[in-house]
């Protein structure tokens, strides 16, 4: 049998073939059927969906054995060589219509040679909060990997930092790779310059097919470029959607610029560079402010391990491409949450740096406020009757009033969506989650959740139709 599952064709040295768990008990949580629609997952039975993805037994012409794949990282700046995917795999690969290839990976799917004396499992609770992430990131044009599914699988997990036993879950996402920079590391720190090419090669036919193919050494800056690119816009989408990854080592960041590996994620209430998700970030280092210098970073380490195949000059200038790519992402996804077009960087980048300032300072809620002036002047009157009124009234927000005043609308016909109706955007804060996890541990009550998936779906369509 041809297999079309291009990972598996790179050969041993990247990922050891692993068992999945077996599992007492499957019960479906969340079932996205939007991912991949035109896929054979589209016309999956109910029945068939359990056996593939909580089973875990092969898709047809598909990888043979699910992949644990090989990787090293720096974790808040410590270097670690031994982690690799020690809660999951790489379970298929599948193409879309266009072609394009996807990765379908795992969480909590059981121990592999990776896991260090881990159980390999996945929270309920971790999966719940995971599909809410990649819902809502999507739904604010944020490039996000999607949650597939969601199963509980009927364990009872003991965590240091949830009520324990903790009941049990496996995730799926679905995202175009699951290359991380730690791959690269990986092979720089144990000098393999032959595989090093190959995946070189392999990133640039499946993600990055307007290269060119050329030898290492020239190929390794331009897929560095085009990285750091994606690298600034996915950071830059973070910024403008109010969210914080928490945990950005360099093993979570993957080539394609799509956020993925959902930890201690949170939305900001208000404005704050200081703001942390992970409550063991003890010094800020992922803080909501620092995300872009943290991004650099990652990619600085990236450019490093690279430099076993290029010279270190063509890959340092690779990473300028960062600044501009961040400011002009930065102000285009901030005018997309705003339903504003933009004209001219400097001048945007102006208006950006008086609305940040004055957010911060008034400490307005940061989702309400995007909510309130969708389409600038054109919702002046809905503004003037939002429970944040009283901070636009104030004299220090006219500067702000100008420019939202200046700015012609992006598709103003979106505000006639009932979205833009309520009172109140939908929002994904710590509080929320929290209310709606316990009505699911207290109760088995699921409606919260449904209710929150529903709201989320609501912005989606009204912002991206």
């Amino acid at each position: 049998m041809k297999l079309n599952t291009p990972f598996t064709a790179l050969g041993n040295d990247f990922a050891d073939a692993v068992e999945p768990a077996n599992f007492p008990e499957l019960v479906l949580r969340y079932r996205n059927n939007r991912a991949l629609n035109n896929t054979i997952l589209h016309s999956l039975s109910a029945e068939s969906w359990l056996n593939h993805f909580g089973r875990f037994a092969p898709l047809p012409e598909n990888q043979p054995k699910p992949l644990a794949i090989r990787y090293h990282g720096h974790q808040f700046r410590s270097y670690n060589p031994q982690i690799g995917d020690g809660r999951g795999f790489l379970y298929a690969q599948l193409h879309d219509e266009h072609d394009h290839l996807y990765d379908l990976g795992t969480k909590g799917s059981g121990q592999t040679p990776y896991s260090r004396s881990g159980d390999g499992r996945l929270t309920l609770k971790g999966g719940v909060r995971e599909v809410l992430a990649t819902e809502m990131l999507e739904a604010s044009h944020v490039p996000t990997s999607k949650t597939l599914s969601l199963i509980e699988t009927g364990e009872e997990l003991y965590r240091n930092d949830e009520p324990s036993p903790a009941r049990s879950s496996v995730l799926v996402r679905v995202q175009r790779t699951h290359v991380r920079f730690g791959i690269f590391q990986r092979l720089a720190f144990y000098k393999d310059a032959a595989n090093m090419e190959t995946l070189l090669e392999y990133c640039r036919t499946h993600f990055f097919d307007e290269i060119d193919a050329a030898p290492a050494a020239e190929l390794a800056p331009l897929l560095l470029t085009e990285i750091t690119r994606r690298t600034a816009n996915m950071v830059a989408s973070w910024m403008a959607a109010g969210f914080v990854h928490g945990v950005m080592n360099t093993d979570n960041m993957v080539v394609t610029g799509e956020t993925f590996d959902f930890g201690p994620y949170r939305f900001l209430p208000v404005s704050d560079p200081k703001f942390t998700a992970a409550y063991f970030d003890e010094w800020g280092l992922y803080a909501f402010g620092r995300q872009p210098q943290a991004a650099i970073w990652n990619l600085q380490q990236l450019a490093g391990a690279l430099t076993l195949v290029a010279e270190a000059e063509d890959i340092s200038e690779s990473l300028g491409a960062f600044e501009l790519a961040y400011q002009t992402a930065l102000r285009d996804h901030t005018f997309f949450q705003l339903g504003l077009l933009p004209e001219h960087l400097e001048t945007d980048l102006n208006f950006l740096t008086e609305l940040f300032g004055w957010m911060t300072e008034s400490q307005v809620p940061w989702h309400q406020f995007f909510f309130d002036w969708f389409c600038g002047e054109l919702s002046e009157t809905r503004a003037s009757n939002s429970p944040s009124a009283e901070l636009y009234a104030r004299e220090d927000f006219g500067t702000v009033r100008e420019y939202l005043r200046h700015y012609k609308a992006d598709r103003p016909e979106r505000l006639a969506h009932p979205y833009f109706q309520r009172s109140a955007p939908e929002t994904l804060l710590i509080d929320e989650i929290e209310t709606l996890w316990s009505a699911i541990a207290d109760n088995d009550d699921w409606s919260l959740f449904e209710a929150k998936l529903n709201g989320i779906t609501e912005k989606r369509q009204a912002l991206l139709g």
